[in-house]
């Protein structure tokens, strides 16, 4: 039976492009859900949804479907396929982005390049933009810029019983506390506004060493980010080293360890920032002055691989901490896309803390495993070692994590994604606007908790 008012597109097994559909990011993730509704405009997802509750369906979100957890995707349910609502409204004059809930970040910085305005995007261009902001946002350029979240101004959203709401600093100021980091759990984001800022210019410098240069590396970067300026970004990446020209062809397929700089100013000025890594004699480098829109592509992931995900914030990296996480990445699969990775935090994100419902934005660092692999057969192994990094960091973990960067690990860790005052005062919010749970497939903050 097709929804009262939807005007989109349905798709049920069996149809042609039913599998493409319901294809996610993560390969581990095989779902077949009775219904993809593809949403062509905001009545289509209110349709949707009040389909779906009065059948009894379980909803999925699907936007950039880029989340580890699948979230995108229900067993027998019913997917809201928002993709198609993927418009990008810019204004340059008073540098507002209205962008559909549908957009990936691609959209997104492809639309602001053309002015120079831009926000903090995720790190992969394919990742949704509603997914990723709600969920906080993290990004190449958080230190200058802060958070993707830190940039909304109002967020229009579908809620349980099919209403429309606005939320900003002036209606529903609660719930739009609430989504600046409280992910799905309120409703389907049909459309967010942004405020951008002008950044005229951003470099792009790779540097790369054999993996065993790891502790020296991670040791130099480490003291260069306590005085480097905000606008310097980026982090340093374990990975298997690709087949690109930067790379010596000895070291192309090997284990390897790259110093990432992401500059928001010009070539020289990142130059100098990075001086300091500069100096450890990298085998492999790259330098450039890029558009923003084609940084934030750089360094994508991969889809169709199997895929899983942890993270542990630090209050410090000490040399005890460097040299665990150096040890431990020597058991990540090679070749594959995994990567282990340390993010620095700082600047603006911290300057946010405690304005919004995250409780990690004090940490100094960011641990984060990313597993990516093709054999099935791999998967404890890569499991097991995503598990162990963030095993061998406890000791100087802040207990906070940033839930777009894991997967399901429990009702605790949902909460010390928050604290647990923030989590009380957010499942006060789920009472209100999705009192039965409808929105469950995410990090999920259940109603009434206490």
């Amino acid at each position: 039976m097709r929804p009262t008012g939807f005007g989109g597109v349905l798709l049920q097994a069996g149809d042609t492009e039913y599998d493409a559909a319901r294809t996610v990011f993560n390969a581990m993730v095989d779902r077949k859900p009775a219904m993809i509704a593809r949403c062509e405009s905001v009545a289509d997802v209110q349709a949707a949804v009040r389909y779906g509750v009065e059948n009894e369906l379980e909803l999925a979100v699907r936007a950039g479907g880029h989340a580890v957890t699948g979230a995108g995707v229900s067993d027998g349910g019913l997917v809201l396929d928002l993709r198609r609502m993927n418009s990008v409204q810019i204004d340059p004059f008073s540098r507002l982005a209205r962008v559909g809930g549908g957009a990936t970040w691609r959209d997104l910085d492809r639309a602001g390049q053309r002015y120079c305005l831009l926000a903090t995007g995720a790190r992969v261009p394919s990742a949704g933009v509603a997914g990723v902001t709600l969920g906080g946002g993290s990004g190449w350029l958080e230190r200058k810029l802060g958070l993707s979240s830190d940039a909304l101004v109002s967020v229009e959203l579908v809620t349980a019983d099919g209403r429309l709401l606005i939320a900003d600093e002036t209606k529903n100021t609660e719930l739009f506390w609430a989504l600046h980091g409280g992910g799905g759990n309120f409703g389907v984001a049909t459309a967010l506004t942004f405020r951008l800022t002008q950044v005229v210019t951003t470099t792009l410098a790779l540097l790369i060493w054999p993996m065993a240069a790891g502790p020296s590396v991670l040791r130099a970067y480490r003291d260069l980010l306590q005085v480097a300026p905000e606008e310097l970004g980026g982090g340093v990446v374990f990975l298997t080293a690709p087949r690109a020209p930067y790379v010596p062809e000895g070291l192309q397929g090997q284990p390897a360890v790259l110093a990432v700089a992401v500059y928001a100013g010009g070539v020289e000025e990142a130059r100098e920032a990075f001086a300091p890594m500069y100096a450890l004699a990298p085998e492999g480098q790259f330098i450039a002055g890029l558009p923003y829109a084609d940084l934030q592509t750089a360094l994508d992931s991969p889809a169709g691989f199997r895929n899983y995900w942890s993270a542990e914030h630090l209050w410090a990296f000490p040399d005890p901490a460097v040299l665990a996480f150096c040890d431990r990445a020597r058991e990540m699969i090679t070749p594959s896309p995994s990567q282990q990775v340390v993010l620095p935090w700082g600047g603006a994100v911290r300057r946010s803390a405690g304005d919004w419902p995250q409780a990690y934005r004090d940490a100094e660092w960011v641990a984060h495993p990313f597993g990516a692999w093709a054999d099935p057969c791999a998967d404890a192994q890569a499991i097991r070692w995503v598990r162990d990094v963030c095993a061998d960091l406890e000791p100087w973990s802040t207990g906070q994590v940033y839930l777009n960067f894991i997967g399901y690990e429990g009702q605790d860790r949902v909460i010390a994604g928050f604290g647990a005052a923030n989590y009380d005062r957010l499942a006060r919010v789920k009472c209100e606007y999705d009192p039965d749970n409808v929105f469950h497939l995410n990090q999920n903050i259940e109603p009434g908790w206490r």
